[in-house]
């Protein structure tokens, strides 16, 4: 009956426990290790209320080399004073942004390595020592580790540590993570010292995604390490939730800005890792698990990893889909002028129950510390999770908004001409590899600011360039060899229409025609002229999109030796 385990059903202790507990008590078991010395950095903005919970932690901390320097951005507050009284190193600055303090706490730190925790985090006693192992047992750049919401915080915060956005690790393997956040990281000097510390942009979120994409595009790997643990403060309202969400979405924009290549063209991210923590999944099974018992039970284990959600449970989460939702209850109000478009409503109603489904599937998915409480209390807590899964896209929406991170943004460059398929055939007489020159082209492509994308393992194009989300133009580079290290590059590029803009003009097209067929002339032509601004659009972007390459191509080919044939 599986009758095993730390506890018995009634969660009474069993000697395991005390066992499992002392060896735990005795870790990392490490003799004779040359422990680097470290610094840790606390940024903190007005953070009176918790940072005092958090150098407490510090100093409780095992580990025989360290420091703590606390960064007062700016405090109003008794920030100041907290850290003062606890006997820490405090750089006191004017209020610049939590980057430009983590620069601050970089530049101050003595240590080998530097780690970084959030004014409203605690960490666990063994928590820098892990750090440590892990940066000591490989050549990880950087180490993060997990974040837990305490249990005590109450029921909003608890509700918040089960809600999507939080900060959570994305990772590639059990061991290399892609992203490791900013409550619970750690570095080696030299390594942050190449890259100059964190971009100052980004005042209240982001830098610690740009850090680590930049250290991995310099060659470097960020480590996990699971047992370095922060226990870390959800917020404890839905208005600082909501806060906080709006600030995610600003800094969602303000990266798409600066690394374009790594969104799509609706603008969301596109991790290559896998992303954990609560929140991040519905909950909701579309098929029964099973379990990997093997034949005739050989098999030892269940399968550790789950597959990844489905396209239609993941939908609920993306912002945009608000939009869509208010665009077809829009269309669906004009049923009154036309009665075809009352078609709206149940794709209105489709979409809702995404969002719907997708919030309560979460809520059934969480796990909360007072699972003890009254079941009228258990409720309540499964509504406000339940609500949170709703305002969390909105948050996010409004603050990519109003940083211009919108579907319909546009960038440079801004000249087109006639959207045609064309050639470019480019004479060379030192001979390179075609991965180093469409490697050259796509950084000239970049350096002009100009959003440029790899064609994957399976695709039949190379580079793909667009201004916006309804058209782009894609490239294919082949060479032919003329002996003596002499070649001919042909680059052909072609305009494309993206799959949303198509489906877009599909849908408008087809409502016209069935305006026009009953009876409807006005409604007709209404959607007719949408269909044609949509169309031009598209063919604008994708004109747009050749304009760009083309130059492009010519600065390329000057600065390689290429000369183009006519």
């Amino acid at each position: 009956d599986w009758d095993f385990g730390l506890t018995d059903r009634q969660r009474r202790p069993k000697p395991a426990l005390a066992a499992v507990r002392d060896a735990f008590a005795q870790g990392p078991a490490v003799a004779d290790t040359d422990w680097p010395s470290a610094s840790v950095v606390v940024c903190t903005y007005n953070g009176s209320r918790t940072l005092g919970d958090c150098l407490d932690g510090l100093a409780d901390l095992h580990y025989p080399s360290y420091e703590v320097i606390v960064v007062d951005d700016g405090s109003t507050d008794s920030s100041g004073e907290i850290a003062q009284a606890r006997g820490v190193r405090v750089v006191s600055t004017e209020n610049q942004g939590l980057s430009a303090a983590r620069n601050t706490g970089f530049r101050a730190a003595c240590g080998e390595i530097v780690a970084y925790i959030d004014d409203d985090a605690r960490p666990d006693p063994e928590w820098l020592r892990f750090i440590a192992l892990e940066l000591i047992n490989s050549e990880h750049a950087g180490v993060g580790g997990p974040n837990l919401a305490p249990p005590d915080d109450g029921a909003v915060a608890d509700c918040v540590a089960n809600a999507p956005g939080g900060p959570v690790h994305v990772l590639l393997s059990d061991r290399v993570a892609e992203h490791i956040p900013g409550c619970n990281m750690a570095f080696r000097r030299e390594a942050l010292e190449e890259i100059d510390g964190f971009d100052t942009r980004f005042r209240t979120a982001g830098d610690d995604v740009d850090l680590c994409w930049r250290l991995q595009q310099c060659g470097h790997t960020i480590g996990f390490a699971p047992a370095a643990i922060v226990f870390h403060h959800r917020r404890n309202s839905v208005r600082a939730y909501w806060r906080q969400q709006r600030g995610y979405g600003r800094a969602e924009a303000m990266l798409e800005r600066k690394w374009p290549e790594r969104y799509n063209r609706l603008g969301h991210l596109r991790w290559s890792g896998r992303m954990y923590g609560k929140g991040a999944r519905s909950g909701l099974r579309l098929r029964r698990g099973r379990v990997h018992h093997g034949t005739w039970g050989t098999g030892l284990f269940q399968s550790l990893y789950e597959p990844p959600e489905g396209g239609m449970l993941s939908l609920a989460l993306v912002p945009e889909l608000y939009i869509l939702l208010a665009a077809l209850l829009a269309i669906g109000a004009l049923g009154a002028v036309w009665r075809g478009l009352l078609l709206a409503l149940p794709l209105a109603a489709l979409v809702g129950a995404i969002l719907v489904g997708r919030a309560i599937g979460g809520a059934a998915a969480a796990s909360f510390a007072s699972d003890t409480a009254r079941r009228r209390d258990r409720l309540r807590l499964y509504a406000t999770t339940s609500a949170l899964h709703l305002i969390q896209p909105v948050a996010r929406l409004l603050g990519r908004l109003a940083e211009g991170l919108t579907p319909w943004r546009h960038r440079a460059p801004r000249h087109a001409s006639f959207p045609y398929p064309a050639t470019h055939r480019l004479w060379g007489e030192a001979w390179a590899p075609v991965e180093q020159r469409l490697r050259a082209l796509e950084a000239t492509l970049r350096a002009r600011d100009i959003t440029v994308r790899r064609g994957g393992e399976f695709d039949r194009w190379d580079l793909e360039v667009h201004v916006g989300l309804m058209g782009c133009s894609r490239a294919r580079m082949v060479m032919e060899e003329h002996g003596a290290g002499r070649q001919l590059v042909r680059l052909r590029r072609w305009p494309r229409c993206g799959v949303h803009g198509a489906l877009a003009l599909a849908a408008l097209a087809a409502l016209a025609a069935a305006a026009a067929l009953d009876g409807a002339p006005i409604v007709a032509a209404l959607l007719a002229a949408a269909c044609a601004a949509l169309g031009l659009r598209a063919a604008w972007e994708a004109a747009g999109a050749n304009v760009g390459l083309d130059r492009a191509v010519r600065e390329w080919a000057t600065e390689s030796g290429l000369s183009e044939l006519r």
